[in-house]
Parts: C-alpha cells; sequence; structure tokens
C-alpha cells in the first residue's frame, strides 16, 4: 500500500450501486474496501478486480462490533487512511405497512439506519486523521417524499437525509466533508417487492445504472455539495415537496393501479 494513496471503505459492496463504485475507484487507482454480507459477491469481485487495492470483507452493518473489526483490518491494509467512507448497504423491504412483520421492520432499521450511524462512529477517527475526507451515504428519492408501499424503508432514508444535514454541520470543525446521494429508480437487485407503481421511461424516475451513482461518489470526493441526486431531475422532487406536499400525495395516488 502506498502511503499517499486513496482508500475508500464501501458497504454494500457486493452488487448494485457499491460493486459499481467499488469497480470504478479500482479502475481510477484507489485503495478499495468491498464489504458485504453476501460473500459469494466479494468472492465474484476479488476474481474479477484481483487482490491488488483490493480488501473483501463479510459485514453484516447491523452488528457494530463487527464494523469495527472491519475498519480497523481496512486501516492496517490501507496505510491508516480513510478518504471516503461510504455507506452504502441497505435493504428495502415493500409491500403494504400493516403486513410488515416485527422482524422485518427492525431488519429494515437496523441496516438502514443503524448500519450508517455504526458505521459512522466506527470510522469517525479514521476520518478525522485523514485530510479532506468525506463521509458519503447512500440516501434515497424516497427520503425526500415518503413512497407508498416501502414507507419504512422511506422513514430509514428521510432518517439518514437528516443526519447527513447535521454532521455536515458538527464534523467540519473535524475536517470531515458529508453528503449524500439520492437516487431515484437504479436498477439494482434492491428491488422492493409489493410495490404497485410502475417505473416509467422516462422523467426523473426512469429506470438509471448503477454506475451512474458510482460517478456521482468520485465527483463528491472531487466537490463540494450536500446532496447529490441521479438522475439530477430529482431534485425537482425536493423543490415540489416542499412547496406542494399535498399536490405530491394526490399525484401518487392518481398513480396507483387498480386493487
Amino acid at each position: 500500500m502506498n502511503m499517499t494513496q486513496r482508500s475508500i471503505f464501501i458497504t454494500g459492496a457486493a452488487s448494485g450501486i457499491g460493486l459499481a463504485t467499488a469497480k470504478l475507484f479500482l479502475e481510477r487507482g484507489w485503495f478499495v474496501g468491498a464489504f458485504d454480507i453476501n460473500q459469494n459477491g466479494l468472492h465474484k469481485l476479488r476474481s474479477e478486480a484481483g487482490p491488488d487495492r483490493l480488501l473483501t470483507r463479510q459485514l453484516d452493518v447491523s452488528r457494530s462490533a463487527d464494523f469495527t473489526i472491519c475498519v480497523t483490518e481496512f486501516l492496517a491494509a490501507a496505510g491508516n487512511r480513510l478518504d471516503i467512507l461510504f455507506n452504502n448497504a441497505g435493504i428495502a423491504t415493500g409491500g403494504p405497512f400493516q403486513d410488515m412483520t416485527a422482524e422485518n421492520a427492525k431488519a429494515v432499521i437496523n441496516t438502514n439506519l443503524l448500519g450508517v450511524i455504526y458505521g459512522i462512529q466506527a470510522a469517525f477517527s479514521a476520518l478525522k486523521s485523514t485530510p479532506n475526507s468525506l463521509c458519503f451515504t447512500t440516501s434515497s428519492s424516497s427520503g425526500i417524499f415518503g413512497m407508498p408501499y416501502i414507507a419504512l424503508y422511506s422513514a430509514t432514508k428521510h432518517a439518514v437525509k437528516g443526519l447527513t444535514e447535521a454532521l455536515a454541520i458538527e464534523f467540519r470543525q473535524h475536517g470531515i466533508r458529508c453528503s449524500d446521494v439520492l437516487p431515484g429508480h437504479i436498477i439494482t437487485p434492491l428491488q422492493p417487492p409489493g410495490a404497485e407503481l410502475k417505473a416509467p421511461t422516462s422523467g426523473m424516475f426512469r429506470p438509471v445504472p448503477p454506475e451512474a451513482v458510482a460517478e456521482v461518489v468520485w465527483r463528491a470526493y472531487q466537490e463540494d455539495r450536500l446532496h447529490w441526486y441521479v438522475p439530477e431531475e430529482i431534485e425537482e422532487l425536493e423543490s415540489i415537496a416542499l412547496k406542494n406536499p399535498i399536490g405530491l400525495r394526490d399525484n401518487w395516488l392518481a398513480k396507483r393501479e387498480p386493487s
């Protein structure tokens, strides 16, 4: 490991956005820590990319002790620096809210919210000691306005967005930048079941490949923005939600398929 080589720690790196980000940063010369609960996906990444500048380990982000162990091992391999912490791991359990079991609810909250909190806590010292470090998190367009049939997922993404905004102020005194990405419909394995709304072929909710988000992670390190939107039209949703939430609600209702 070159002691001046930049490094990124990615959760949810075995597929989708995390995998695309790992590949992009490897291509551009960074040291990459790829972490996921899915060992098979990590093995595939390692076999394709090779061991150079890559550390892969199984990680359940809902277990804070495991997170601390992985961060420690990553730092030892990455020359004790952490330029980007990318809290990306997430799960989406969809369907009518009243049908969600307590176990499913806990799993969504533990992964999508507590997993982010645990990651930031475990990595704080490393981020603080690395100049120009970035704490970057995957939120969602459903973190702008709650969306039907993924209600709890939306709630966790609202929380992640709010956490990012607060820490962007709080962490600046420590030299840590904080921002997030709010994707719309990304073509990944994380497609919530039970959704009754069809993805359009154009507009802000058109399907977008995960590589588009990976490029945003790259840009986020180079620039200083609080929220990133993929596609960029998602930012319009923020304005609409603030100005006319009732109209936005009624628009969702109008799009529901007949039961």
